[in-house]
């Protein structure tokens, strides 16, 4: 198991980012959270098998048909194990 904290770059949000990042996290059983940020990104933090969270970071650099992704920040995160699904979380 791997984790890493996510700051997503560019039009993501007002675009279902959230919604649609938690659809694709929880079809390769990934879990953690994502939430906006008042300065405009979406934060994340992944958790799973290390080929689930490479595939569920390779679907952020894309994200959903509206979006325009410029940059995903990654940095690694300590597992936590009450993590349960995948949720959105509210803007910090």
């Amino acid at each position: 198991m791997i984790a890493r904290q996510l700051v997503i770059r560019g039009r993501v949000q007002g675009v279902g980012y959230r919604m649609a990042m938690t659809q694709a996290a929880a079809a390769l059983g990934v879990t953690g959270w994502v939430r906006n940020r008042t300065d405009g990104t979406v934060e994340a933090l992944v958790q799973g098998p290390p080929a689930s969270v490479e595939r569920l970071l390779a679907w952020c650099r894309r994200g959903p048909p509206l979006a325009r992704v410029v940059d995903v920040g990654m940095s690694p995160a300590a597992l936590d194990p009450a993590l349960d699904g995948f949720e959105r979380l509210p803007t910090a």
